[in-house]
């Protein structure tokens, strides 16, 4: 399927992966005059229903990204799961990839990341690099249980993160990995909150940050964010955006960055995480920033000028909705509506799976404890939790 270009010269922004982060760029690709192209996972993907260009291919498959690729004057990704291999095979065609597989790599190896930002004298929490259970062992001996053990590669959403108490309660982890790979092991932090740093920089270098969110997580997933986050230090804030600029020029990263970090005690704080690609954090964007993560991931990916990242209002909620029980949304859409014209909801286009992501409720204004109420409602009642 060749994507069918718009007059005037503009260009066409290839995205692999069909989900709702490359769905929820099309409207402002639309504003921006542009063309996208998605590689979906299957002709009902999230994005393949709103995006008219939307071959069905496989990340995996380098010929058949290389030829979907062929047609796109930039690509960029929905998720960070592209082999090695395929990233590649693109730069050696000559395919301009934002971000790059340099930038990439930190955000899908967890223990790349750690190297990298301790080299760069980032706050991180204890880490190792650990094959067995003496190594393990012989962490904890010197920090202390429990410890928190993560796979490298392809954990998201709290899936490949555990919590162990003993070396014991990690034999299973241990027992499964092959000859050469570890497991990344970090020391256990006590925080106050987790944080979200969200920086978009242009291949030229150009770069912006939003207000620093608040995430609140409910089993591993990001339920709640408020922003900016109430009653950030000043001071705190200011080295938060400070050091996600610099993590996004060290490794090069194009596009849209999260920087995940714990808030401890005494002002200070540690990198949890990173995200190369619009991040769950920054949904509020959508309604809360005079320029979204979306239209600035766009932006960025084109080296076109990036847009303000001010906030619209005082605060910002967003609630992510979770499947339930209840397949049929659609009743439950018309309800808020009416209930709640302020609200502003954002659905995927999935079909409802417990506890999958189907969507997110943006609320804004003055009134923070009010606009909590009304997002949590919301969500609650598209998840079937509440029925009123």
């Amino acid at each position: 399927m060749t994507p069918q270009r718009t007059p005037g010269g503009f260009p066409v922004v290839g995205i692999i992966g069909g989900g709702q982060l490359a769905r929820m760029c099309a409207p402002y690709a639309v504003n921006l005059g542009l063309t996208l192209s998605v590689l979906a996972e299957g002709s009902d993907a999230s994005a393949a229903l709103v995006v008219p260009s939307s071959p069905v291919g496989d990340h995996t498959d380098i010929e058949q990204v290389r030829r979907f690729a062929a047609h796109c004057d930039v690509v960029t990704f929905d998720h960070e799961h592209v082999p090695p291999a395929v990233l590649a095979a693109l730069e050696a065609d000559g395919v301009v990839t934002h971000p790059r597989a340099s930038a990439l790599r930190h955000a899908q190896d967890k223990l790349v990341m750690r190297r990298r930002l301790s080299e760069l004298g980032l706050p991180c929490p204890a880490w190792a690099a650990i094959s067995g259970a003496d190594g393990l062992e012989r962490f904890a001996a010197e920090h202390g249980w429990p410890v928190v053990l993560k796979t490298p590669r392809g954990g998201y959403d709290g899936k490949g993160v555990l919590v162990v108490s003993s070396a014991g309660e990690a034999a299973d982890w241990l027992s499964a990995l092959q000859p050469g790979e570890e497991l990344l092991v970090e020391q256990a932090v006590p925080f106050e909150r987790e944080l979200a740093v969200l920086v978009a920089r242009s291949p030229s270098g150009q770069a912006a940050v939003w207000p620093i969110a608040h995430t609140v997580q409910s089993g591993g997933i990001n339920t709640e964010v408020i922003a900016p986050a109430p009653d950030l230090a000043e001071d705190l804030a200011v080295r938060l955006a400070n050091d996600a600029l610099t993590i996004a020029a060290e490794l090069d990263v194009t596009g849209v960055m999260a920087v995940e970090v714990f808030e401890l005690a005494g002002g200070s704080y540690v990198v949890n995480e990173l995200a190369m690609r619009p991040h769950n954090s920054g949904h509020w964007t959508m309604d809360g920033s005079v320029t979204s993560q979306f239209e600035q991931h766009l932006r960025a990916v084109l080296d076109l000028p990036l847009g303000d990242t001010r906030a619209r209002s005082p605060w910002t909620v967003m609630g992510n909705v979770l499947g339930g029980e209840y397949p049929q949304l659609y009743p439950a859409y018309r309800h808020l509506m009416a209930r709640d014209p302020g609200l502003k909801v954002h659905l995927y286009g999935k079909g409802v799976r417990p506890g999958r992501k189907i969507g997110h409720v943006n609320v804004y204004g003055d009134d923070l404890a009010d606009l909590r109420e009304r997002a949590l409602h919301a969500a609650d009642y598209l998840q079937g939790v509440v029925t009123e």
